[in-house]
């Protein structure tokens, strides 16, 4: 079952989203407040050869248009893939604390994420894609303001970055949480970012 690009369909209308665990899906208005918040998704493309490729990037929810853009360089396989075949998934994720047990099968770990069916097109209008580079930027800095602080994209800039528009089809969002006194639950440590000069983390005002 699908929809016109970028009509919104209801959770669990769509075969392809279903979740086998029901009782951790979430509703519609969940999935947007994650889309809007969550730092970087992963794109699923399959190249003519068949060989699925993922790309992690940012990315930007555009509720209007219920769409997610995000950009690459002009070319790469990423590209290559979307020109061959339109059908995407995405996935966005989060984790918490990890849940030790007593038996190792039971072991588990707190998660939330939303995975979304679509068709990703190459953004041909140099309006359209200005407005997905632009929402990119309001959103991953939001303390500095478009036009002021920094100018919009030039028309031969345009020309050296491919921008991508995902309409929605169905998504889907799920999430696990135990309480907060939950026996032994802890925190994995955060990957180790190889960035050796900083040794502490800038956070602008707007996410302080």
């Amino acid at each position: 079952m699908t929809t016109e690009a970028g009509a919104e369909q209801p959770v669990g209308t769509d075969p392809r989203a279903a979740l086998r665990r029901r009782d951790r899906g979430k509703d519609e208005e969940w999935i947007r407040a994650f889309l809007r918040v969550a730092p970087m998704g992963f794109f699923a493309t399959v190249g003519e050869d068949g060989q699925p490729f993922l790309n992690s990037n940012l990315f930007a929810f555009d509720e209007e248009r219920h769409c997610i853009y995000f950009h690459t360089h002009r070319t790469g396989r990423t590209r290559d893939n979307v020109a061959d075949e339109e059908r995407v998934c995405f996935s966005a994720t989060a984790m918490g604390r990890m849940l030790p047990a007593l038996e190792a099968l039971e072991f588990s770990v707190e998660y939330c994420g939303v995975v979304v069916f679509g068709v990703a097109r190459i953004v041909d209008g140099s309006d359209e894609a200005r407005h997905g580079l632009r929402i990119l930027l309001e959103k991953y800095a939001p303390h500095l303001e478009y036009g002021s602080d920094y100018r919009g994209t030039t028309d031969e800039e345009l020309k050296r970055t491919a921008v991508y528009r995902l309409d929605i089809e169905s998504w889907s969002g799920k999430q696990k949480e135990v309480a907060g006194d939950f026996p032994g639950a802890y925190d994995f440590p955060q990957v180790p970012v190889p960035f050796p000069e900083r040794s502490e983390v800038s956070v602008p005002p707007s996410y302080a």
